[in-house]
């Protein structure tokens, strides 16, 4: 399977995503406009972001961290997390389990289209 083949869903203005999921994981390219905004949010689902090109400002955890391109970041299950776009970005987020939040469109906080 190629990415290309895969639809992108535009989330808002300022937030678009392709997924792949299988029944105990799940994969997505996300991408964002400069300035967007995930508010906070948590999940059961233990996420493992990586940076394809861009950065993220993620706060979590009482802390701010920075993620660039080529960089990863580790958000362990049910951990409160907020990300800024600091230019547009790409990332890949693995997550397990699956997000079943997103892939039943109940991921309203991630629609709102919020910009920094």
């Amino acid at each position: 399977m190629s990415w290309d083949d895969v639809p992108t869903e535009k989330m808002s203005d300022v937030i678009s995503r392709k997924i792949i999921s299988g029944d105990k994981a799940m994969v997505a390219q996300v991408f964002f406009e400069k300035g967007g905004v995930v508010p906070e949010h948590s999940h059961e689902a233990e996420q493992i972001t990586y940076i394809l090109k861009g950065a993220l400002q993620f706060e979590l955890e009482g802390r701010t961290v920075v993620v660039r391109e080529g960089e990863v970041l580790h958000i362990p299950s049910n951990v409160p997390h907020r990300a800024v776009a600091l230019e547009e970005t790409l990332d890949l987020d693995i997550f397990s389990p699956p997000r079943y939040d997103w892939l039943h469109k109940d991921d309203e906080y991630l629609r709102r289209g919020e910009r920094e």
